[in-house]
């Protein structure tokens, strides 16, 4: 498994400390919208760029789908977070994340579920190996 470059995983870092802090200060019991919208304020208040609801095209076998897929919140257009709230992740939640990671050329994604009772439990790690790691991939269509 090919790892992300320090300025990605830097901003990982960054991303996992500000999630704990907000599962330690909550705990379970919200509404995933609540919780991508308080970790979305607290990572741009760290300075983060960060897009929620993201609408992304997908690009497969020389077909276009215009937004076929929303991401929960997008990092610096780069990291990928999927927010859950439930009390276990099905196996799912990873697959559908790392989808998005390969649909849209991401190298770096997280599913984050806020529902368990220790956020250990409740954070995995995703890196798609086939994007392109040395750079940061624009595969979000931009808001402007």
């Amino acid at each position: 498994m090919k790892e992300p470059h320090a300025e990605l995983d830097t901003l990982a870092r960054t991303i996992v400390d500000t999630a704990f802090r907000l599962h330690r200060d909550l705990g379970p019991g919200l509404l995933e919208s609540a919780y991508e919208a308080l970790l979305a304020a607290r990572l741009e208040r760290d300075g983060l760029v960060v897009g929620r609801q993201v609408p992304v095209d997908a690009c497969f076998d020389g077909i276009v789908l215009p937004a076929a897929y929303k991401i929960d919140l997008l990092i610096k257009r780069s990291i990928v977070i999927e927010i859950k709230s439930v009390e276990r992740a099905s196996p799912v939640h990873a697959k559908q994340a790392l989808t998005y990671l390969k649909l849209g050329g991401f190298p770096l994604g997280f599913v984050i579920n806020f529902g368990t009772p220790l956020f250990k439990d409740g954070i995995k790690r995703l890196i798609n190996n086939t994007a392109p790691l040395a750079t940061w991939r624009l595969g979000a269509n931009p808001k402007d």
